[in-house]
């Protein structure tokens, strides 16, 4: 079947109206109407060849939100009219051990929700800058009653890529700091402080302080400040750091406690480096998260909506995304973009 999209062409090129082949709905499929999908930096650096892994003509998208109106004849999870969600990933080999252990965005044969390939290894996936999407209802993520559809979108990219470090470390009397505050640091700066946590937000950007203090912060430090950092030595039991350049590595290890976690789940573009002096001597550690499992998923949907957690966001016509990708790279944006796809028609 066809479906309305936006895509770009080519490395860097504009994004512009494209038609796209999506798969008949199959036995175990859903076929969702998509009425959000929200705007990822990762789909810059995707359409833009940043990470060096691209398939042309690519159309991005992996924070989706809409409406089941077809279900295939083995789907118990799903019926026609429920509200889901599709994250970064629509399927995974099902066989190997990450997958057995439900850590299906660890399984080494993803099937990523764009950029990446169906299960056959030669159709290109599409993402959510369209009119709708077909997805094994396996991936599929119910969405919780509550929640804005457009609010609750950006969760299922940013909300699930700082949970797992969270839901680790974080806690009744545990000291973390996030930094970055963008659009998975604005997240996670509320889910922390919902887990009981103390929360520090240590951003680049001085005026950024009220947003945090809103946000549920604790305390506010600018690292335009030199000094910034050397006063929170031995401060912190998680530091997640979602910053995508700019990272001292360093910096934040030495604002660790014995045994602290630096989590790193942001993708800087230029590599990172550090003193093993400042890792070993506090028996600290570096740990990278990439997403979770289906349930890890739905756990923390669940965990947002009766937290009342949702994603300060801006809604946009289709026809704005060009303007709208430039704002993100200038961080001109509080805090994610969120495409009301019924401007596709």
């Amino acid at each position: 079947m066809q479906a309305r999209a936006y895509g770009a062409q080519t490395s860097k090129a504009r994004l512009a109206p494209m038609t796209i082949e999506r798969r008949d709905v199959g036995p175990r499929d859903v076929l969702i109407d998509i009425a959000a999908c929200g705007v990822c930096h990762s789909d810059i650096h995707q359409a833009e060849s940043d990470w060096g892994m691209d398939i042309f003509p690519m159309v991005p998208g992996h924070e989706i939100v809409g409406t089941v109106s077809a279900a295939g004849s083995e789907v118990t999870r799903f019926a026609v009219g429920d509200r889901v969600g599709v994250g970064c990933y629509v399927a995974s080999c099902g066989e190997c051990d990450m997958c057995d252990d439900g850590h299906h965005n660890l399984c080494p044969d993803w099937s990523t929700t764009y950029n990446g390939y169906e299960r056959d290894g030669e159709t290109p996936t599409h993402g959510g800058y369209s009119d709708h999407i077909v997805v094994d209802s396996d991936y599929v993520i119910r969405i919780p009653e509550g929640p804005d559809t457009f609010a609750v979108a950006p969760l299922l990219c940013a909300g699930i890529t700082v949970y797992p470090p969270l839901k680790d470390h974080a806690g009744p009397g545990a000291e973390v700091a996030v930094v970055g505050l963008g659009g998975l640091g604005h997240v996670a700066a509320r889910i922390a402080k919902a887990m009981g946590s103390r929360v520090t937000v240590i951003s680049h950007s001085p005026g950024k302080e009220a947003d945090a203090l809103r946000l549920g912060a604790d305390a506010f430090v600018a690292t335009s400040d030199p000094k910034a950092l050397k006063a929170l030595r031995d401060s912190f039991d998680l530091v997640v750091c979602t910053a995508s350049s700019g990272v001292d590595v360093d910096g934040y290890l030495k604002t660790l406690r014995t045994r602290g976690t630096l989590a790193i789940v942001g993708i800087p573009v230029e590599d990172l480096a550090f003193n093993a002096v400042n890792l070993i001597g506090g028996a600290r550690s570096i740990k990278g998260y990439m997403l979770a499992g289906v349930d890890v998923t739905q756990e923390m949907l669940d965990f947002c909506a009766s937290h009342d957690i949702v994603a300060d966001f801006e809604v946009i016509d289709i026809a704005y995304i060009n303007e709208a990708w430039q704002r993100v790279k200038d961080s001109d944006v509080r805090y994610r973009f969120v495409i009301d796809t019924a401007s596709l028609a």
